[in-house]
């Protein structure tokens, strides 16, 4: 499991691995080009119902953690498919842990 810290927030996120690396991908991208946008996930089984989301924004500290020493192997259709929710007022949504993708 991979987790994200997120600016002052001493709660961490966490996100499946291989879900948390093409994640990364994304966020880079889009700070890169100073372009904000939101990412939303609801909470895991086992916690209180709810969701969250946050604004990611170039200025905000930001942190991925692996648990994993070797980075997994990345699927560009996935990548390119993020991108376009990325890109809209909707924002990037995970659910359990997992990126949800237009594709599936």
């Amino acid at each position: 499991m991979g987790t994200l810290h997120y600016g002052g927030s001493e709660a961490p996120i966490h996100i499946e691995e291989r879900a948390l690396a093409h994640l990364k991908v994304i966020v880079a991208t889009k700070l890169r080009r100073n372009e904000s946008f939101t990412l939303s996930w609801r909470y895991p089984e086992g916690d209180p119902e709810g969701r969250s989301t946050i604004w990611l924004h170039p200025s905000i500290p930001l942190q991925f953690t692996f648990d994993e020493l070797e980075p997994p192997q990345l699927n560009l259709q996935w990548i390119h498919a993020l991108m376009e929710p990325a890109n809209s007022s909707g924002g990037v949504t995970f659910l359990e842990g997992v990126l949800e993708t237009p594709t599936g």
